[in-house]
C-alpha cells in the first residue's frame, strides 16, 4: 500500500524521503517529477503551492505529493 501525503507541510518533509514534485518548467502542464529529498529549501512550516525541495540528482521544485 502506498500512503500519497499532500507536500505542504515542512514538518512531513524528510530528508532521503521519496516525493513527486513540480518543476518551475511543468507547472503549466502539472507534469511530476519524482525524486528522493536532499535538502528542504522552504524555511516556513507551510506553503500553499509546496515546500521547496533539491533532489539527489540536482532539481528543484516544489513537493506535490509525498511517496510512503
Amino acid at each position: 500500500m502506498i500512503l500519497v501525503m499532500s507536500g505542504q507541510n515542512r514538518d512531513d518533509i524528510k530528508i532521503g524521503a521519496e516525493v513527486e514534485i513540480i518543476l518551475k518548467e511543468d507547472q503549466s502542464t502539472g507534469a511530476l517529477t519524482r525524486g528522493i529529498v536532499a535538502e528542504i529549501l522552504t524555511n516556513s512550516n507551510f506553503h500553499p503551492h509546496g515546500i521547496k525541495v533539491r533532489l539527489e540528482n540536482g532539481q528543484v521544485g516544489r513537493v506535490q505529493n509525498i511517496i510512503g
